[in-house]
């Protein structure tokens, strides 16, 4: 997969329209689904969302319409079979800060980030109660909350650091059949100090 085929980086001056499309939620989980699990039918995605297969079929033409998914190859030409154009999706913090709607989209993306892990985390759980992982997954799973005061600059370059080691690693385990999906949320959420007594808001 080539850069472009791995990343979309949404402008918010010239791609409103895709991003306003995106931000729906179902529209959102369509393509997550498309992401994780590879291609499907509407039939099969309105399965596994509880939707009916018109509903998941328009939402599937409107994120095909701004080039978020595409047809797959058929097994068969009774149906038709979409994929995801892109692994993910970003865009510039600072160019979305910009106006309303760009603050609104990143809002409503960033959300579905958070209810993505509250559902990888529910799956994880079956999956380990019902002994669908074996031990060795046990020890290297979890979710942290660390807390430090860092620079702009600190920030950036961790998430740079990450994302360079992350690649590194997926494309050595590529081969390996013990390799398993694995849901990765990270957050970098600066908090303002709160406001000494007396001082106001």
């Amino acid at each position: 997969m080539t850069p472009d085929e791995h990343r979309r980086v949404l402008d918010p001056a010239t791609d409103a329209a895709a991003l306003k499309a995106l931000t729906h939620p179902l529209r959102v989980r369509l393509l997550g689904l498309l992401r994780q699990h590879g291609p499907a039918t509407a039939s099969e995605l309105a399965a596994r969302t509880g939707e009916t297969s018109a509903s998941t079929s328009y939402h599937l033409r409107v994120l095909a319409q701004y080039a978020f998914v595409t047809e797959a190859e058929h097994r068969d030409g009774r149906e038709r079979r979409w994929r995801s154009v892109h692994a993910l999706t970003s865009w510039n913090n600072a160019a979305m800060a910009a106006s309303p709607a760009g603050r609104a989209a990143v809002g409503a993306l960033r959300r579905r980030q958070v209810e993505h892990l509250g559902t990888a985390l529910a799956q994880h759980e079956e999956d380990v109660a019902a002994g669908r992982l074996g031990e060795e997954w046990h020890e290297p799973s979890g979710i942290s909350d660390l807390l430090h005061r860092l620079t702009p600059e600190s920030v950036t370059e961790l998430q740079q650091v990450y994302e360079q080691r992350l690649a590194e690693l997926a494309a050595r385990d590529a081969g390996d059949p013990r390799a398993r999906q694995v849901v990765l949320v990270t957050a970098a959420l600066p908090l303002a100090p709160e406001p000494v007594s007396g001082e106001g808001a």
